[in-house]
């Protein structure tokens, strides 16, 4: 998955990556569905195995622009996970109560624990995002924020958290297709906002600043990937292999059960 992952210090543009980009699948559409099957059962067991050894802590860092999918991502990719052992955590308008305090206090109380994957639906990263486009503070405050957000990523994975994150990178005429599908569905027109609107016009703004934000804080052990999602089962395909791989990565084991197990018969 190397053509994906952002090298720390590289020189980076997100215009080098096709959203419609489905090269590392040979196969199509429906053989990517059925392969994403049986990745879905190695996550299960993978993830069975974190819980049961209790060691190791998975952070995911999910990102993109309105209607980039996240959501589904996370419906598909986590299908069939146990869930005493994931958790989703999702980061919207800080509250009164968040903003009297800085703005890592609310993220650092949802990161995983030990034997736990957590998927982060937005993130820490608004704050170099949201803030900077629409002038929430000025560029001194969010500038300083990559600093501190690669220390606090830094710090986490020192003490034993796996981070992966993950831009699910469209191209606005997709976005277009995508908002305008939720206004003429009334099952999805719950997802709409007038908002989403006025962001779109910022499009150039937010893909400098996811831009700058991926550079700027990509390291080795909090690395980025940009994923081309146009295409909802490449995208799904494509993380969901990086996870299994990275898992697998973490040589874990189950735990040695109690000495003498193999003699008790339960009548």
């Amino acid at each position: 998955m190397k053509p994906y992952r952002i090298e720390p210090n590289a020189s980076f543009s997100l215009k080098h990556f096709d959203p419609d980009d489905t090269s590392r699948f040979k196969g199509g559409k429906e053989e990517a569905l059925a392969a994403l099957q049986g990745l879905n059962k190695r996550l299960e067991k993978l993830q069975e195995l974190l819980f049961a050894e209790g060691k190791h802590k998975v952070l995911v860092v999910l990102q993109a622009m309105d209607a980039g999918g996240k959501d589904g991502t996370i419906r598909v990719v986590f299908d069939g996970v146990d869930p005493s052992g994931v958790r989703v955590a999702s980061f919207g308008v800080p509250t009164e109560h968040e903003l009297a305090r800085d703005y890592l206090w609310r993220v650092h109380q949802q990161v995983p624990r030990k034997g736990e994957l957590v998927i982060f639906n937005r993130s820490h990263y608004e704050d170099v995002l949201v803030v900077r486009v629409k002038n929430l503070v000025p560029k001194e405050v969010w500038q300083r924020r990559y600093r501190h957000i690669r220390e606090f990523e830094r710090m986490l994975a020192e003490e034993g958290t796996t981070i992966l994150k993950f831009f699910l990178h469209i191209s606005k005429d997709e976005q277009r297709e995508r908002l305008q599908e939720r206004l003429d569905n009334p099952e999805k027109r719950w997802k709409f906002r007038k908002g989403d609107l006025e962001d779109r016009k910022l499009w150039n703004q937010y893909q400098q600043a996811f831009e700058d934000a991926i550079r700027e804080t990509s390291t080795e052990y909090a690395p980025w990937f940009v994923i081309p999602a146009n295409k909802n089962w490449y995208r799904n395909w494509l993380v969901s292999s990086i996870l299994v791989e990275t898992l697998e990565g973490l040589k874990m084991e189950y735990p040695r059960p109690e000495i003498g197990l193999e003699k008790i018969v339960i009548e």
